[in-house]
């Protein structure tokens, strides 16, 4: 992948990682179900009057709208809401790539570079000592939530990648047109008593901010380049830049929410790091920018110079 779009994707992944955080603060306001069908309900409307229906089958949009935007964001908002922390979230999550490698070595035949699976392996060592220490007291079940959330992120990656469209934020907008009203029906019949609450949620100016934040940038943004990145480029290649969505969501939640790091966790967010850099290959664009140059291309420049 291009440098300019392997910092487009760390971009993307400092937004997703501050969004736990914004999603945190709107679920204070709205109950998840609720919470995440206006969030596709502002995606898909009015933009679907205006973009152009995607060059893929109905049977892709409608995989793409329910893996991603009800199973992925459904499940992760209800598991916020059940009790995860955000930080605690912003770390599950980032397992999609192990999902999303697996199923692609399945579906797509795609295979894995060995530095990939190596820096997969180091950020997930990461990632389960800083698990480690945010999982005590945490339901059981939220955490399985976050899980399956990761899993039907992955998939959908997949479906993503297969279809290869070459209109990807059409994509994004028409497949989230799948999801308002399953959601919205999940929410009626699981939330109906605290619908009042998104009522009052819609006057107040965080939750509206929080609101526009995961339409506007998590999502049009986010999943906007994300989409294009995925439909250009292997799933090994692209998913491993959303091992850094933890960092940055432990970051913003100490910042913001007061959930102080500890040692241990610091730590692995290093070893996270580290694991980053080899599944992207940027470890070894450094080495090799640092390289010292061959005898006879040493001279050559020496004559010039002279």
């Amino acid at each position: 992948m291009p440098r300019k779009y392997a910092l487009l994707a760390l971009v993307v992944a400092v937004c997703w990682g501050a969004n736990f955080v914004v999603i945190d603060v709107g679920l204070e306001s709205f109950p998840p179900l609720l919470f995440a069908a206006l969030r596709f309900s502002l995606i898909a409307f009015p933009a679907v009057l205006f973009v152009p229906r995607p060059d893929v089958s109905v049977r892709t949009v409608l995989a793409v709208g329910l893996l991603i935007c009800v199973g992925q964001f459904g499940l992760l908002f209800i598991a916020l809401n059940t009790g995860v922390p955000a930080g605690l979230a912003s770390v599950i999550l980032p397992l999609q790539p192990v999902f999303t490698i697996s199923f692609a070595s399945v579906v797509l035949h795609e295979r894995s570079t060995r530095s990939q699976v190596v820096g997969v392996g180091f950020a997930l060592a990461g990632l389960a000592v800083i698990a480690a220490g945010r999982a005590n007291g945490v339901p059981l079940g939220g955490v399985l939530l976050c899980l399956a959330a990761a899993a039907s992120w992955g998939a959908g990656n997949v479906v993503t990648r297969r279809a290869s469209s070459q209109r990807p934020f059409s994509l994004l907008v028409w497949a989230s047109l799948v999801a308002p009203l399953p959601l919205a029906g999940l929410s009626l019949v699981f939330e109906r008593s605290r619908w009042h609450e998104g009522a009052v949620g819609l006057t107040r100016g965080s939750s509206l901010l929080a609101l526009a934040y995961v339409v506007v940038v998590a999502t049009f943004f986010g999943f906007g380049v994300w989409t294009w990145l995925m439909s250009r480029y292997a799933a090994s290649t692209v998913a491993p830049f959303t091992l850094l969505v933890p960092v940055v969501g432990i970051a913003t939640a100490w910042l913001a929410r007061g959930e102080r790091p500890t040692v241990g966790e610091i730590c692995g967010c290093l070893v996270v790091l580290a694991g980053l850099g080899l599944a992207t290959g940027a470890t070894g664009r450094l080495r090799a920018r640092h390289r010292p140059l061959p005898a006879a291309r040493r001279i050559r420049r020496r004559s010039a110079a002279a």
